[in-house]
């Protein structure tokens, strides 16, 4: 009833002519588990099924998703274009490492299709956005950037982290590859760091060249768990979207909270969008306070439920404020310019009763 782990590293030939053949195959997962694993192929193959995609990549992470697709498809001399905000370790690989390798970036507003238009060149070989993005839960619309990106022969990338398969399937919009980090979601409970990217056989096997050479694998244990968190991504996904929204609803009703960050708020400026492109609007959204930073401090320190600490998609109930998290990424100037004010409190509601964590915020607010 449960996958095996095939807890090992190499594997044995049965005789010189099977071990030639072996070393030949490409992505053979019976050889060495740097080209792949059984209980890794097992994964992989759910992922790309609930993506509907034809194959799947699984990585150490999902910066190591993120990095070896873009770093297969560009090189010295060419051009990419990304949205302002994504998650910090993106917008630092995009920002800091890209460059040295001589590839320049473009950063636009992913909530206006015309500003991917504009940023076009002769040399721009690759779109990379994030939607919802990390921590403002801005979208970008997929149906318009893929028919853009396929006019003049760019290649897509969507970090579908936040969103989840559950949520949204990028590829069936045109979307040539999706990544995520599955840490979040699609192991869920914050006892696994994995990656994934998912797209067309001939695309993940040019992945998956690149992913041979910087060697960021997975383990077969760790590719075990990611399979045990996604027996039940669809019954968590649906509890979290359901919760987030009544959270959301509630905070925006607060007069100690100045807005609310979260597609499935009447009031958001992009519904309408998130309507067309996503089934749910996810189980993370964000907030400000009008008393600002500190403010922000007093909530997070007077929680008793919900805990203070990175990353989100678990079972459990986590808070931060991304400026304080991610301050060794991005400097103040940065999150200014794309949004992020240092008091802003991102919250990703896990599987305890709506309830509960509704009251533990309420107790909170009191106390700012």
């Amino acid at each position: 009833m449960a996958p095996p782990i095939y807890q090992t590293s190499t594997f044995r030939a049965p005789s010189v002519e099977e071990f030639a053949h072996m070393a030949l195959e490409v992505r053979n997962d019976h050889f060495y588990t740097r080209c792949g694993n059984p209980t890794l192929t097992e994964a992989e193959d759910v992922l790309a099924e609930l993506e509907g995609g034809e194959s799947a990549l699984v990585t150490g992470s999902g910066m190591a998703a993120i990095s070896t697709s873009v770093l297969t498809f560009v090189g010295a001399g060419d051009h990419v274009i990304a949205q302002h905000i994504h998650y910090a370790g993106t917008t630092s690989f995009l920002r800091e490492f890209l460059p040295r390798l001589g590839v320049t970036v473009s950063f636009v507003d992913q909530t206006d299709p015309v500003s991917f238009e504009n940023a076009l060149t002769a040399s721009t070989k690759l779109i990379l956005v994030e939607t919802p993005s990390n921590p403002l839960l801005r979208l970008t619309d997929l149906k318009r950037l893929s028919a853009f990106a396929k006019e003049h022969g760019l290649l897509t990338i969507v970090d579908n982290t936040i969103a989840t398969p559950i949520n949204q399937q990028p590829l069936k919009f045109g979307i040539d590859l999706v990544v995520h980090s599955g840490t979040k979601y699609l192991s869920g409970h914050s006892d696994v760091s994995a990656g994934v990217v998912i797209g067309s056989q001939a695309l993940i096997d040019r992945v998956w060249e690149t992913f041979l050479l910087l060697g960021p694998v997975l383990g077969p244990f760790d590719a075990w768990l990611l399979l045990r968190g996604l027996r039940s991504l669809p019954l968590r996904v649906e509890r979290q979207n359901r919760t987030a929204l009544a959270v959301a609803e509630f905070l925006s009703r607060h007069e100690k909270v100045s807005h609310v960050y979260y597609a499935g708020l009447e009031t958001h400026s992009q519904r309408e969008l998130a309507l067309e492109q996503m089934s749910g609007f996810t189980g993370m959204l964000s907030f400000e306070l009008r008393s600002g930073t500190s403010g922000a401090e007093r909530l997070i320190s007077a929680l008793r439920v919900i805990t203070h600490a990175p990353s989100f998609g678990g079972v459990e109930s986590l808070i931060v404020c991304p400026a304080t998290m991610e301050a060794h990424m991005m400097n103040e100037e940065q999150f200014d310019r794309v949004g992020v004010k240092a008091g802003l409190v991102r919250l990703s509601v896990g599987l305890e009763n709506e309830r509960d964590i509704i009251s533990d915020l309420d107790q909170a607010l009191e106390q700012v």
